[in-house]
């Protein structure tokens, strides 16, 4: 229920803004953008499932991480949806904005990628192609790196949320090569080393953005994330976030403590009362 209450919120929070004017002067534009940024926002979220496991032993998390891949497949799916009235319903206009815009053509071959994760997500589907199946379902980390890199094409001359979703996809693919080369996730060097490498990589991709796409020199991009105002930068929330979970394996040991004390304790009372 609460992943599908984190499904649905997004769209209805663009709803009532769309009915109360909260879209601005360009609401279509708006809502493209803001389906978009949503997209990429729930392949992370869903990405970060199979490491959430591993770092806190929940295992149940992993029984949402289909439905938020969906989820990011339909938002990705409006978010194209939405450039066609945008561009006057005009098809063939659509088509060759999508040819001949290199940030179009890269987002519409990670749409065209999750169309196949998301016609293979089945039951049914995961039975026929066996070991395929994982094979295939791996190409969801390049995905996420063309829908990152559309992103960034589209964001021009502001691409702090680009820059910010890019940390955390560094972030998820480091724990996802520590545990590959045999580190343990519940190590607490292991998971700080991996926050600083993805919070290092961050901060250099965003300066070498901005120096290619804008100009501005990369150096002073770089000497940005040293100041926490007016707001920390992309990649030193990055860094925080990474190293929030360094404690998480300790989390579940304690709540589990807790709930069979609770049991315990209600047994107790249950057996007093009789």
């Amino acid at each position: 229920m609460a992943a599908f209450t984190l499904a649905v919120a997004p769209a209805l929070w663009i709803a009532v803004d769309a009915a109360t004017g909260g879209l601005g002067a360009k609401p279509l534009t708006e809502t493209i953008h803001r389906t978009g940024h949503w997209a990429v926002r729930f392949l992370l979220i869903s990405l970060a499932m199979t490491p959430v496991r591993r770092i806190t032993g929940w295992n149940r998390v992993i029984t949402v991480r289909r439905m938020l891949g969906l989820t990011a497949f339909s938002y990705a799916v409006v978010h194209l949806a939405l450039f066609i009235p945008d561009q006057g319903w005009k098809l063939g206009h659509v088509a060759s904005e999508i040819v001949l815009r290199p940030y179009l053509t890269i987002g519409f071959i990670a749409l065209l990628g999750l169309a196949a994760l998301a016609a293979t997500s089945t039951d049914a589907m995961i039975r026929r192609l066996g070991r395929r199946w994982q094979v295939l379902h791996r190409i969801v980390y390049g995905l996420v790196a063309l829908g990152l890199l559309h992103f960034f094409m589209q964001s021009k001359i502001n691409a702090t949320e680009a820059a910010l979703m890019t940390g955390f996809w560094l972030l998820l693919m480091g724990w996802r090569l520590a545990h590959r080369m045999g580190a343990s996730l519940k190590s607490p060097s292991v998971m700080a080393m991996v926050a600083i490498g993805a919070a290092l990589t961050a901060a250099l991709t965003e300066a070498l953005w901005y120096g290619a796409a804008t100009g501005v020199p990369w150096r002073a991009v770089l000497e940005a994330n040293l100041m926490l105002t007016p707001w920390p930068r992309p990649a030193v929330i990055t860094l925080i976030v990474g190293l929030v979970t360094v404690p998480l394996p300790l989390v579940k040991p304690v709540l589990d403590r807790l709930r069979r004390s609770v049991k315990r304790s209600s047994r107790g009372s249950t057996s007093i009362r009789a």
